[in-house]
């Protein structure tokens, strides 16, 4: 394990999920929660706003052949965060601080919501791009009107006062409002995933974290770079999904150079965790089409040896993109990137 990484956070329940592959590491500015399970080529996972790494849990299972690493962002989860960097820019810079401190070099990145969008962001900054990006109904859309201008004011406000974020963790604490906001996303999860997330949403330092990321969020310098990101990205939705439409993964995925879309049937906002095998399809097919030399090759820089050529030529062209995958291109419905961004 490398300098710096410790065995568990403080705060971690008994019964949290995959608690055995769960690590803590102390990497600058924040006290990171991250869980790693399986062997191969690293995906990185980066879980949405409110939500932590137990969200992937289920989905593990049907991803094999893959060092799969998911970290809690910011201040979320068992993250604590050691300054308030909660923008996309921040986190992306800091994942990027996080991996190379780590010894991670994500042969791919896989993204829930807004997480999607950070994963997008660290394709343009990592100093070795990821082969490609999969986005699980990515927020990547305008968010619009009166509510698009009131949003990040309204979260801003609250964090102003450090009585808020208890005011909403006993608030979300009430299983019958946590039952409404999960129920809003168009997703239905079992009693023992709700459990999970009421842990999460009675922590104020969680719901502290969640309203900065919102207040922070500014999505529009992304969207105007979208035709500008080359390498293959898959953005795959939920077609029950309320609270990011379907309709904002294709109209982005038009958007991308090498962008394509699949759609799932009957499920929300949380696919991934409310059917993780049907989730796993489209993403296992991907990582397998754009990873599976790395993989057979075991190129450089999977081997995890930080004393390796990681960074050299050779562990480079391992990272070039194959040619532009034949891609169901989506319709851009009339909207430009320039548009007001929704939240995450």
């Amino acid at each position: 394990m490398p300098a710096g990484a410790a065995t568990l956070p403080a705060h971690l329940p008994r019964d949290w999920p995959l608690r055995s592959a769960s690590q803590r590491v102390m990497c600058k500015p924040h006290d990171w929660h991250a869980q790693i399970t399986g062997e191969g080529p690293d995906v990185l996972l980066l879980h949405g706003a409110g939500a932590s790494s137990h969200s992937w849990a289920g989905l593990r299972a049907h991803l094999p052949g893959y060092r799969l690493i998911a970290p809690d962002l910011p201040g979320q989860g068992f993250t604590r965060a050691g300054r308030a960097r909660f923008g996309l820019d921040a986190m992306a810079d800091d994942l990027v601080t996080l991996c190379a401190d780590q010894n991670w070099h994500p042969g791919a990145i896989v993204g829930h919501s807004a997480g999607a969008a950070i994963a997008l962001r660290l394709a343009e900054i990592m100093p070795v791009r990821p082969a490609c990006v999969i986005g699980l109904n990515a927020a990547l859309g305008p968010f619009d009107g009166f509510a698009g201008w009131l949003f990040p004011k309204l979260a801003r406000a609250m964090t102003l006062s450090p009585f808020v974020a208890h005011m909403v963790a006993r608030y979300a604490g009430q299983p019958q409002r946590l039952d409404r906001l999960i129920a809003s996303t168009g997703s239905a999860l079992p009693a023992r995933e709700m459990a999970r997330y009421r842990t999460l949403f009675t922590s104020p330092a969680h719901v502290e974290a969640t309203l900065g990321m919102m207040a922070e969020w500014d999505l529009e310098p992304l969207l105007e770079r979208l035709p500008q990101i080359a390498l293959p990205v898959l953005l795959i939705a939920g077609a029950g999904d309320v609270a990011v439409p379907a309709r904002v993964s294709q109209r982005a995925a038009g958007w991308l150079p090498a962008g394509a879309y699949q759609e799932l049937p009957g499920l929300g906002h949380l696919a991934h965790e409310e059917a993780p095998e049907q989730a796993a399809a489209p993403i296992t097919a991907f990582l397998h089409r754009y990873l599976q030399r790395l993989v057979a090759e075991a190129t450089p820089p999977f081997c995890h040896d930080p004393a390796c050529c990681a960074f050299e030529g050779a562990c480079e062209r391992a990272f070039e993109s194959p040619p532009s995958v034949g891609r169901k291109r989506a319709n851009a419905m009339g909207r430009k990137p320039s548009e007001r961004a929704t939240k995450p």
